[in-house]
């Protein structure tokens, strides 16, 4: 897709001297500084760091629900002015309507825009069942485990077809097991439809795990202070989830990015 002056995007994301303040009580608080980044089309890109370091702002930039202070945002080679279908996100706490069922949540989006019963029926039951829902198609979300709640969320989203998967801490509200379950089955379905995913978490080991690549910023006003790849398995073959964690090379990631966080300090002074 060409922008106005003809140039040709490539990049899902392309951000380019962000800069981003909130003013409280009067004064202004610097939350982002100096932003640049690219994200191709198929990556799943994990944003790790401290907290208040801008990583939810981040995301609500890309997303569209605010405008930054200062530079652009360009996803799919479109000026980022406003939220769009081409962005879906998948918030900490599920957003589901208590008063529809499973079923009736995923297809919400299709039905607002006009595709046929028969058809958005099809669509959502796809995705119910790629998220382990299929039993639980025509119960409500308050019938739902946590877990199950946000499995639903992410069906939801990705029955509406985004170019790019938002997801701010998706399962930080969940008890251990079950969020590794749910990293477990989300790994699967970004194999299944490699969509561009952008995810934010506080979890170093959820970051190196799901990413391709991970991004570590410091401490406010947010900065990228690590962007390493995170493709830990070789390309003819695809660990599991559970191979991936007891791999040195998934340790030793973990490490520096643990490292990169913990000394972001002193590398946000000086960069």
């Amino acid at each position: 897709m060409n922008d106005e002056t003809g140039h040709q995007h490539s990049k899902a994301v392309e951000i380019a001297g962000l800069r981003h303040s909130f003013t409280v009580q009067g004064e202004v608080v610097p939350a982002l500084e100096m932003i640049d980044l690219r994200i191709d089309p198929g990556e799943f890109v994990s944003v790790a760091g401290p907290s208040g370091c801008g990583k939810t702002t981040l995301l609500r930039l890309i997303a569209g629900f605010m405008r930054p202070s200062e530079g652009s945002i360009f996803v799919e080679g479109e000026h980022v002015r406003a939220p769009a279908a081409d962005r879906g996100v998948v918030f900490q706490q599920p957003t589901l309507f208590p008063w529809l069922t499973v079923r009736e949540n995923v297809e919400l989006g299709p039905r607002l825009n006009g595709v046929s019963k028969a058809e958005r029926r099809e669509l959502a039951d796809q995705y119910i069942h790629m998220v382990g829902l299929s039993d639980f198609a025509d119960h409500k979300p308050y019938e739902l485990s946590g877990g199950m709640q946000q499995r639903c969320q992410i069906a939801r989203v990705l029955t509406n077809d985004p170019d790019i998967v938002l997801m701010d801490e998706p399962f930080g509200a969940l008890d251990a097991l079950t969020r590794e379950r749910l990293q477990n089955e989300l790994l699967q379905i970004w194999r299944e439809t490699r969509k561009t995913v952008l995810f934010i978490t506080h979890s170093v080991e959820e970051a190196v795990l799901l990413g391709t690549r991970v991004l570590v910023m410091s401490p406010r006003p947010g900065r990228i202070v690590l962007d390493e790849s995170a493709r830990l398995s070789p390309p003819d073959r695809l660990y599991g989830a559970d191979e991936l964690r007891t791999l040195q090379s998934f340790t030793e990631l973990c490490e520096r990015v643990r490292g990169a966080i913990v000394d972001s300090p002193t590398a946000a002074q000086h960069s």
